[in-house]
């Protein structure tokens, strides 16, 4: 059982906000500490805004300050909201942390979205940080993956096993 839960947030589409008829989408305020109260968690967690970017945009500089962010936490459980187009790359940066659980998940439509994936991969991921033993994993679809193991397949829209 987790005493606090460490939540790093970095955009992605999870915190997308629709501003036109143009499609014109740009990364809000996180959704997901909203998100967690709404369903009244019995747990604390603690949330770092850490960034706002597409995950395209999310390079080697911006994973090695993910990286360090869950360094020089003490917190044994780490939830990272991603984008998902590089989400398994950065997740793949974090395996090295053999002493803590680390879950990745994000939304393939944005969380203020009546029909977004935003909860459901939530929940899934919250649950998956407090069972899971120490690693790097990823929540999404339903399932949670091996990053070593997994893609994400943009013509269909959902992630799947390689």
């Amino acid at each position: 059982m987790i005493s606090k839960l460490l939540i790093i947030t970095t955009g992605g589409t999870i915190d997308k906000i629709y501003f036109d008829d143009k499609s014109d989408y740009q990364i809000g305020e996180p959704q997901i500490s909203q998100i967690l109260h709404a369903m009244h968690v019995a747990f604390d967690f603690e949330c770092i805004a850490l960034m706002r970017k597409d995950s395209l945009h999310i390079g080697d500089k911006e994973r090695k300050l993910i990286h360090a962010t869950v360094e020089a936490s003490d917190a044994s459980h780490i939830l990272i909201t991603h984008g998902t187009d590089t989400m398994v790359d950065t997740a793949n940066v974090l395996d090295d942390f053999q002493d803590r659980t680390i879950v990745l998940t994000g939304a393939l439509n944005p969380a203020r979205f009546r029909d977004s994936d935003a909860i459901f991969n939530i929940g899934c991921a919250v649950g998956a940080v407090q069972s899971l033993p120490p690693g790097a994993y990823i929540a999404m679809n339903g399932k949670v993956w091996d990053p070593k193991h997994v893609r994400k397949n943009r013509r269909e829209n959902r992630f799947e096993s390689t």
